[in-house]
């Protein structure tokens, strides 16, 4: 299956998760899974919240993000990529001055 991010609408969501400030979403959904491509403003941070019965894989394509992850704090820059597995939680934020650009797959385990 192939996706183009250039052909899908872009979202703006204001508080993901229960955060603060502007990210802008590309998504491809199904039942099975969610496949991204995002912009989180910067400033901006998701909320915390644990992934229960799916898992997250973000890659980072421009800019910095800051994750913390079951309390752990690490940054991500360009080709680096941050895990939550099932049962865990996270949230990451932009404290940069410049747009955090990520990909990010979010696999259905049930």
């Amino acid at each position: 299956m192939h996706i183009d991010f250039n052909n899908l609408e872009e979202n703006k969501i204001n508080g993901f998760k229960g955060g603060h400030g502007e990210m802008l979403m590309k998504a491809f959904v199904d039942s099975k899974c969610r496949i991204m491509q995002n912009v989180l403003k910067p400033g901006a941070a998701s909320g915390l919240h644990k992934h229960e019965g799916n898992s997250e894989v973000v890659l980072c394509l421009s800019g910095e993000g800051t994750f913390y992850c079951d309390g752990e704090k690490e940054t991500l820059l360009p080709g680096q990529v941050h895990y939550c597995p099932m049962g865990h939680a996270h949230y990451y934020e932009n404290n940069g001055t410049e747009d955090f650009v990520f990909f990010a797959i979010v696999p259905e385990h049930h």
